[in-house]
């Protein structure tokens, strides 16, 4: 048998409480918010190793080739991706700590710190990688790396290079079935005639639901309508999310009161939850960076408020995914679907 495990044994507490060397200590000029500063930010990275390590693990999870969607599996993903979202909350509030400290409290280390700067937080960026968000789609490109180092760069690469949870959640998506099924359409809508071959554009429940979409829509919106086809049923390299994978996440959250559908729009929320939670953060982070600075650049050199402001209006993972709130009717529109179909989304076989 082991030894038994002592408390600060476990939790590395020495390393951790002596992880802290303020600059204003070195130098001899005492700035009291520094320790806080520290702290804060340590604690931030903590946190980013645990976002991390859910993510690729719920990553793993989706990258198997046969995940059902009605095994434990599913609800594994969508619990560790709840809990991304907990922790995210905490990094928000995280400021209302930060912001205890006032600028001229700031003022008595902050040229101390230079060039360190929070935008060198690799574990950050590759959280973001291995989320979605593509390196195309930064704000700042030139920028974006050129203060790590070497070795920094290649850990961030290499998240970039693998699948991210976005690309998981398209292929997933693309799974979905029923829809080429000829018994479970034949007596759908009269009127309308189910082809096995059909284009998704011609299949009798698109064709049905296009219908009740396009009478939802007030005379300023129809341009609404072409844009439902483009995403729909229109693929090009821009996107991210497929039509195929549109259709099914707008399947899902129409009709997400089916049992079968629940965790798949559990995760589907989860995934709108987080990127709400990250852009909430940066929203914040921008307030307390304009607080604390006003316009001047950041340590890093980065341009301050205006950066984290641009970043902030184009870092949305998962937009094409909230974009589709724009193509939801009211319940009472929705196509009633065919009663084989209702009885396999309600576990019944």
């Amino acid at each position: 048998m082991p030894d038994n495990i002592h408390y600060s044994d476990y939790l590395q507490t020495d390393k951790i409480l002596n992880a802290q060397s303020p600059e204003s200590d070195k130098l001899n000029l005492p700035a009291h918010d520094e320790m806080l500063f520290i702290i804060i930010h340590q604690t931030y990275e903590l946190w980013f190793k645990q976002l991390l390590y859910e993510v690729n693990s719920v990553n793993d999870i989706m990258l198997k080739p046969a995940l059902n969607d009605n095994s434990p599996e599913l609800q594994t993903v969508v619990h560790r991706l709840a809990r991304c979202v907990t922790i995210l909350k905490v990094l928000v509030q995280q400021i209302d700590i930060m912001e205890t400290m006032t600028p001229m409290d700031f003022l008595d280390f902050r040229d101390m710190l230079r060039p360190a700067s929070g935008f060198q937080s690799v574990q950050f960026k590759m959280l973001e990688a291995r989320l979605g968000l593509r390196f195309e789609d930064r704000y700042g490109q030139d920028y974006y790396i050129s203060q790590l180092r070497n070795s920094e760069r290649e850990e961030v690469k290499k998240a970039e290079e693998q699948v991210s949870l976005l690309k998981l959640v398209n292929n997933w998506l693309e799974r979905m079935p029923f829809f080429d099924e000829a018994a479970i359409w034949k007596n759908f809508e009269p009127g309308l005639i189910y082809t096995a071959d059909a284009q998704p554009q011609t299949h009798i429940y698109w064709q049905a639901y296009r219908e009740s979409y396009k009478n939802s829509l007030a005379s300023r919106e129809m341009a609404n309508l072409e844009l439902f086809d483009t995403i729909f049923f229109k693929d090009d390299n821009t996107k991210q999310l497929s039509a195929q994978a549109c259709r099914a996440a707008l399947f899902i959250m129409l009709y997400r009161g089916y049992p079968v559908l629940q965790l798949p729009f559990q995760l589907l929320n989860n995934l709108l939850e987080t990127d709400e939670q990250l852009s909430t953060w940066r929203y914040r982070h921008m307030g307390m960076v304009h607080r604390m600075i006003g316009m001047r650049i950041g340590t890093g050199g980065s341009t301050g408020r205006d950066y984290l402001a641009a970043a902030l209006s184009r870092h949305y993972i998962f937009k094409e995914l909230a974009g589709l709130t724009s193509f939801l009717i009211e319940r009472r529109r929705l196509p009633q679907l065919p009663a084989e179909m209702e009885q396999r989304l309600g576990f019944v076989h």
